[in-house]
């Protein structure tokens, strides 16, 4: 089930900054390279920066990545809510930096064949062999730590140190709910 007005509140917070208040700390840098190839499939939710247009998920969150025929890339996010039904969201991301692939934009609301309200989606970590990734946001007010699996056995507290994030700042996502 898809839930629109979820799914545009989340569009406005990441592309108009309503969470967000400008500082003089830099961005987070981002990956030297990101093999796309590589990068496509399913992704679970270990932690995230809590957010509105996640509120409604239990648990079980998880990101799928496919290519299209434009170069662009498809993204289904999934989450298992408190009722017991899923939720489902799709969208379309775009890159905004091709000499490294890290820098993406994503639109999850589209009117008449247009992508409307793009949000900062940066890779700013990433595992040699892909099995884990750190995505965030330049102000840092959005992060997510996906992994392949449903758990992850890598403490990256220290790295999102690094990077600038406040590692108490991000909650473990549930993961094997039943529905």
């Amino acid at each position: 089930m898809q839930r629109p007005n979820v799914i545009l509140f989340c569009v406005l917070a990441l592309s108009l900054g309503i969470a967000t208040q400008a500082s003089a700390t830099p961005p987070p840098p981002v990956v030297a390279h990101v093999d796309l190839t590589r990068y496509l499939g399913d992704w679970y939710e270990i932690k995230k920066i809590p957010n509105r247009f996640q509120d409604q998920c239990a648990g079980n969150t998880t990101a799928t990545y496919s290519t299209r025929d434009d170069g662009r890339l498809n993204v289904i996010n999934r989450c298992l809510t408190d009722d017991g039904s899923w939720d489902q969201a799709e969208g379309i991301a775009r890159i905004t930096d091709p000499a490294t692939n890290a820098k993406l934009e994503v639109s999850f609301v589209r009117l008449f064949g247009w992508n409307l309200f793009w949000g900062d989606y940066w890779i700013v970590d990433l595992a040699a062999d892909y099995s884990y990734v750190i995505v965030g946001h330049p102000q840092r007010s959005y992060g997510w730590i996906l992994s392949r699996t449903p758990t992850l056995t890598v403490d990256l507290d220290q790295r999102l140190r690094q990077l600038g994030y406040d590692p108490a700042d991000f909650e473990a996502t549930r993961q094997g709910l039943q529905p």
